[in-house]
């Protein structure tokens, strides 16, 4: 993936956290007892694993995803197949073995490499499949619901995100400048929660734009093992034309850009899959930039001239992954919580870094009503069976 090491190191150990997490709770009951009427008898109803689950997985996270699905997939008693992406399979392969090497007994997990186009259409037609966990595109998680639709398997899915982040007149401007950047140029932009769109009551957009290209122009792109590198290149050059394609787009629609928007000059770097942070101005909600999910390291900024205009902003979006608002005012938090119409909402704090116990998912074209991480999870990867026990006469 080209993640710095600070990042790969990162999501090693919240790929082992998922571990540990679901480890403890398969020690707690998956059910419990209810009230009958009937006399003499005892009710309870119980959580089974559904069967054999397939776990399709992107290059963005390449272990932790992984990590995040078959945690609580084995622990709920399920066997795995896991697909991994195409641009990245190594990462998910170690993480089998290592699975293996710990006493997974043979057979629970399988892994398959491979491209989607050519092996999916075998792996969800199998009539052994039980259920479809998927990170990924919209435009692939769509095709896979359709596929399903007329059948009884289960489908969880993540999908994409355009996320928000609002920073209201009395926030912390410097505190909100570097959780913009962190959360947008991370991992070079390639998060599902990555903030992407900027909302900023506008006595404040000068300055915080400011702070905001300061700390762009400050980040050290680079190769992710090389000693200072804080930012990663792209994952393919595909990824990294795509980017740039779609910043040249929003120039040729009006946008302007305040800093990035190219490759580097460094004659080192220029064969590489890079893209400098970018900050873009002149936005307005009709850009294709503003609506459509980029995946790079691109922030787009656009003035509000009231809390009301910005959550209106924010909610003017088919996806509802993640959004975020800077604000030293406890009313305006909440109000903002309330309305945000999204599945994660941070205050304070940047759209990423969910904990591992933390319920995760987005609503509308964000992804499917189950959510990921948490007790939650289990609800997807189990079944409820009820029990009725009479030991009268």
């Amino acid at each position: 993936m080209g993640k710095t090491r600070a990042e790969a190191t990162g999501e090693t150990i919240k790929a082992a956290d998922f571990l540990e997490y679901y480890a403890g709770l398969a020690r707690q009951g998956y059910g419990a007892l209810v009230h009958d009427v009937r006399p003499d008898t005892r009710t309870h109803h119980q959580r089974e694993p559904l069967g054999i689950v397939l776990a399709i997985t992107p290059w963005n996270d390449p272990l932790i995803t992984p990590a995040r699905k078959l945690a609580p997939c084995l622990a709920a008693g399920n066997a795995a197949l896991l697909k991994p992406a195409t641009d990245t399979p190594q990462a998910a392969l170690h993480f089998a073995r290592a699975l293996h090497d710990a006493g997974l007994p043979a057979g629970v997990l399988n892994v398959v490499t491979g491209r989607g186009a050519e092996i999916s259409e075998a792996l969800i037609s199998d009539p052994r499949l039980a259920a479809l966990t998927f990170t990924g595109s919209n435009e692939v998680g769509e095709a896979l619901r359709a596929q399903l639709a007329n059948s009884n398997i289960r489908f969880q899915g993540e999908l994409g995100g355009k996320n928000a982040t609002v920073v209201l007149s009395d926030a912390d401007l410097t505190a909100a400048a570097k959780a913009v950047a962190a959360a947008g140029f991370a991992q070079a932009g390639q998060r599902c929660t990555a903030t992407s769109r900027v909302i900023v009551e506008r006595p404040v957009y000068e300055e915080f734009t400011a702070l905001l290209l300061a700390e762009a122009t400050a980040l050290r792109v680079g190769p992710g093992l090389a000693e200072g590198t804080t930012m990663g290149p792209l994952v393919s050059a595909r990824q990294r034309d795509g980017v740039l394609s779609d910043i040249e787009r929003a120039v040729k629609q009006g946008a302007t850009v305040l800093v990035g928007g190219d490759q580097p000059g460094d004659e080192a770097l220029s064969h590489g899959c890079y893209v400098n942070p970018t900050v873009l101005g002149d936005m307005t909600p009709e850009l294709d930039i503003w609506r459509e999910e980029v995946f790079g390291p691109v922030v787009a900024l656009l003035p509000v001239d009231s809390f009301e205009e910005a959550v209106e902003a924010v909610n003017d979006s088919v996806f509802g992954l993640a959004a975020a608002v800077f604000t030293q005012n406890l009313g305006a938090a909440y109000r903002f919580a309330d309305e945000a119409e999204c599945g994660q909402i941070a205050v304070n704090t940047t759209t990423s870094g969910w904990d591992v116990h933390h319920p995760f998912g987005g609503f509308r074209d964000s992804g499917s009503p189950f959510k990921e991480q948490g007790e939650e999870a289990l609800r997807f990867y189990t079944r409820v069976k009820t029990v009725a026990v009479h030991f009268g006469a």
